[in-house]
């Protein structure tokens, strides 16, 4: 255990956690609804930020980020915990924690994790596989160290973050993905245990700095396509800034929807093409063979400017992040 950052005395040993938007207030001996954090004598704590349960160098377009140095690797690490409950949760093994669970893992130094990062050839550390806000301290301490080291900072989250601890982060990170999950409260409500409203505010405050920001949907079906739904988010989107990059992938049977079937490809095509009608310049498949989907395009002229194949990414039309047959900018981290 190692003192919990954003709490608040709440009076007669009560605390109040201000990591997340759930602000939970926690008796002696409770744990908030993450159940990794936990109050001890009237102090907040976190049970995970000491124990590394995953770290490996992974494709950054794993992540996915396809507009972040492309072809480059990252080191990826996580701690259990997820401060959501998405009943179709492709992590489940790692993230869904309750109550009294055992948290595994190994208390592996910040220092340590950006040396294994420099030996893998990796040039940045990603912050992933579950929700990096819960187990914040680890994340906030091995991105200083990092970015001591000239290594880049990558977050992959649901969003649901409080502000203060997004004002804090966002200064050590150079590039975010966020779940955007649905644009319904109620399916952040009934499928996820959170709200939608504060992700919408988080993706707004990374989009207005200068950490750079890819977002993705995992479309399921009869769960969050309908007509309505996917035109208030590509609206979402392209109102906040058009040149976000937006993911959209196939879902396959995990958790408590594994009697639903995968989502239909055709169906991915045609709500990525209403991406494109509504505004939004960079849209890509995800967990299917993707074809054209997977490859990035000049907003321009169309030409092909990255093609991918799995994460097999050769630049074939991009040079200094511009176009090399019309010279357009290509929004994007690109050295």
């Amino acid at each position: 255990m190692i003192p919990g950052m954003f709490s608040e005395p709440n009076g007669e040993g009560i605390v109040k956690c201000t990591l997340c938007p759930h602000l939970c207030v926690l008796k002696e001996a409770q744990t908030g609804k993450c159940s990794v954090r936990k109050n001890f004598g009237g102090k907040l704590y976190s049970l995970n930020s000491d124990k590394v349960t995953a770290i490996h160098s992974d494709p950054i377009e794993k992540k996915p980020l396809y507009h972040f140095l492309p072809g480059s690797e990252s080191l990826s690490i996580a701690a259990m915990g997820c401060n959501f409950k998405c009943v179709f949760c492709q992590n489940h093994s790692i993230s869904i924690v309750t109550e009294g669970s055992e948290l595994a893992g190994e208390d592996i130094d910040p220092e340590e994790i950006v040396q294994a990062a420099i030996r893998a050839g990796a040039s940045s550390v990603s912050y992933t596989y579950t929700e990096p806000t819960v187990y914040f301290e680890l994340m906030y301490e091995t991105a200083i160290a990092a970015k001591n080291a000239g290594l880049k900072n990558v977050m992959v989250s649901n969003g649901f973050i409080s502000e203060p601890a997004l004002d804090q982060m966002i200064p050590l990170l150079d590039g975010a993905n966020i779940d955007l999950k649905s644009f319904s409260e109620k399916f952040y409500s009934e499928q996820c245990g959170g709200r939608l409203a504060p992700v919408i505010e988080t993706i707004r405050n990374l989009s207005s700095s200068d950490c750079w920001l890819e977002l993705t949907t995992l479309l399921i079906p009869e769960i969050n396509t309908s007509e309505t739904e996917i035109e208030m988010l590509t609206s979402f989107i392209s109102e906040t800034n058009p040149e976000i990059p937006w993911h959209v992938s196939r879902f396959f049977p995990h958790y408590r929807f594994g009697d639903k079937e995968p989502t239909d490809t055709g169906l991915i095509e045609k709500v990525l093409n209403h991406g494109e009608k509504n505004g939004i310049k960079y849209v890509y498949g995800g967990n299917f063979d993707s074809g054209k989907w997977g490859d990035t395009r000049c907003h321009k002229c169309g030409e092909t400017l990255i093609n991918r194949r799995g994460y097999h990414t050769a630049a074939i039309g991009l040079s200094h992040g511009k176009c090399e047959n019309c010279a357009a900018e290509i929004p994007g981290v690109w050295n």
